[in-house]
């Protein structure tokens, strides 16, 4: 199968790629600038914004499968400024996608497959969330514009008859968790604190099996969503401060919501108290797919250990 790329060098583009060669796929990658000699696939070059230059990449990369990756998320997030750092992932998730998919001719011709997110459901307590869960359209003011680009993300994929895979908390090498990562960065020096009793229940992602979950969906016609995440979820009043355990860093101080409310924002604080862990059993089962890192302690392990 000759399979698109469009997101290529981000964290989960960096594991897909690889492995879609070994296992016999032709890849070609979208970019927005020529790839170098050693980039080791085709690439195509459009900003997926640009509705002519992305229809023109695409009937030149000439896919079987497009697999759409494409986000431009800061790497230090300030979550008091969420939708305006988050603006132009929104308008890849939106016109992006709008884009890649008009450039697919005919209509449902090519196989599509979208990253979307496992932890925007609306809290309902220590329930995990299906795929049915409703999104929380009624959150936080800053991530209302995230969960809107998230759906209008997955209408369009739906439309196209494509499937998104939802992820949950993505980690490995190139994240925000990996060793040399910004959430790691602050966890060793002490400076993220457990809030309103870190209520907040986590369901990882690796980005490997990100990747294989990707992989898997390519040989299947399964539409729709599923949730593609690890098998426990866990508050982060226990993760976190295992986490710390591992990088011989501080244990995590406590703090009430209220004060962290004038360093974080509402949204930070809603990260931290009321996130829902995601279901994957139709991954599981549609897919026949499962975690090489089915708990991220063993994730976590291997990365901050350096061992994979």
């Amino acid at each position: 199968m000759r399979v698109l790329v469009a997101g290529a060098t981000g964290v989960i583009g960096r594991q897909l790629i690889p492995m879609l060669k070994e296992i016999g796929h032709d890849v070609v990658a979208l970019t927005r600038a020529p790839g170098g000699p050693d980039a080791g696939y085709e690439t195509v070059v459009a900003d997926a914004l640009d509705p002519k230059a992305t229809a023109s990449a695409v009937d030149k990369a000439e896919p079987d499968a497009v697999v759409h990756l494409l986000t431009a998320i800061p790497k230090q997030l300030n979550p008091k400024r969420l939708a305006s750092e988050f603006a132009v992932t929104n308008r890849l998730r939106t016109e992006g996608t709008r884009n890649l998919i008009e450039a697919m001719r005919p209509a449902g011709s090519i196989r599509v497959i979208a990253q979307g997110l496992a932890y925007a459901y609306r809290p309902a307590g220590a329930q995990l969330a299906d795929e049915d869960a409703a999104f929380w359209t009624d959150g936080p003011k800053q991530f209302r514009p995230v969960v809107a680009a998230l759906l209008e993300h997955e209408r369009l994929t739906r439309e196209a008859g494509g499937l998104v895979l939802r992820f949950g908390h993505l980690y490995g090498p190139g994240s925000s968790y990996a060793p040399d990562g910004e959430f790691t960065r602050q966890v060793r020096g002490g400076k993220v604190p457990i809030v309103g009793g870190g209520k907040s229940v986590f369901s990882f992602t690796h980005a490997y099996d990100a990747a294989s979950a990707i992989a898997a969906a390519l040989s299947t016609p399964a539409t729709g969503a599923f949730n593609v995440v690890d098998d426990d979820p866990t508050p982060m009043r226990i993760w976190l401060p295992q986490m710390a355990q591992m990088l011989g860093a501080p244990a995590p101080k406590k703090a009430p919501a209220w004060l962290a409310r004038t360093a974080v924002g509402g949204w930070g604080v809603a990260f931290m108290t009321s996130l829902r862990g995601a279901d994957n059993r139709h991954a599981r089962s549609q897919l026949d797919w499962r975690p090489t890192y089915p708990s991220w302690r063993d994730g976590f392990t291997a990365d901050l250990a350096g061992r994979h």
